[in-house]
């Protein structure tokens, strides 16, 4: 049980959720009349290093293609 609760495939669920909700909390502060800049850049930093941590991620998960 433990196994599966720490898994791989489980881990990149929760990954791709936190992004998509970073995701939203971006949109929904970029539609404000006057934006926090300083806020919204570091939502955004945060977002591309769980963008690149997915990929990475994807990358161990994946079988190497045959030559």
């Amino acid at each position: 049980m433990d196994e599966e609760l720490h898994s791989l495939p489980r881990r990149l669920i929760e990954l791709r959720m936190a992004h998509a909700d970073l995701d939203a909390l971006i949109d929904g502060l970029a539609g404000q009349p006057q934006p926090d800049e300083l806020a919204l850049r570091r939502l955004k930093k945060r977002r591309l290093a769980l963008r690149d941590l997915i990929s990475r991620l994807q990358a161990e998960t994946e079988p190497d293609e045959p030559a």
